[in-house]
């Protein structure tokens, strides 16, 4: 469990903007559930995704998000991950590969979501942060995943399954280099 504890250079959890928003977040919470579900809603609601907000600054790390008040869901999973890493709770990435239009003509995009370990449960479970919008209703569950994503096979799309301590290093690569977020691209699988 330590490496999905532990910062990163993208889950900057010791970052004072970061460690703030724990506090306050800490303060509205009634127990450890209470503040994984607080924490995962104000990802989901409180910091749009860079798409649909048209935003093309780029955020980079946990902390820019919080800085710019937006990022793309890649980002806004190291958030995710920072605030709850930052209070004890395990956290990780997990992957879906997705087709950019409603079917496989414009190509591949990588889609980033949670893994969260519940104590009390003694399970992992999966959290999609990327944020709602029409057709896209992902929900804070223990039992059942509402992810922002079906998967659609007969497109070749893929829910890698996994649990990742870290964002991928590619990705990492892609936003360090990117001027503008709305021309990124991730044209590779897992």
């Amino acid at each position: 469990m330590e490496e999905f504890l532990r910062v990163t250079p993208s889950s900057d959890y010791m970052n004072p903007l970061i460690q703030q928003k724990v506090l306050q977040l800490k303060n509205q919470s009634g127990d450890e559930i209470d503040y994984i579900k607080r924490s995962y809603l104000f990802v989901r609601d409180e910091i749009p995704h860079s798409w649909d907000i048209q935003a093309k600054i780029v955020s980079r790390t946990a902390s820019d998000a919080l800085k710019n008040k937006t990022g793309v869901c890649w980002v806004k999973s190291c958030i995710l991950a920072a605030l709850l890493r930052a209070n004890g709770i395990p956290s990780g990435i997990s992957y879906q590969l997705l087709t950019r239009a409603d079917d496989e003509s414009d190509g591949y995009m990588i889609h980033a979501l949670n893994t969260v370990f519940i104590k009390d449960l003694d399970k992992w479970i999966r959290l999609d942060a990327r944020g709602n919008k029409e057709n896209i209703n992902a929900r804070f569950s223990l039992d059942e995943e509402h992810l922002a994503y079906s998967i659609r096979k007969e497109f070749g799309e893929i829910d890698y399954q996994d649990n990742h301590a870290d964002l991928d290093q590619r990705l990492e690569e892609i936003l360090a280099r990117s001027d503008n977020i709305l021309e990124v691209r991730t044209d590779f699988e897992f």
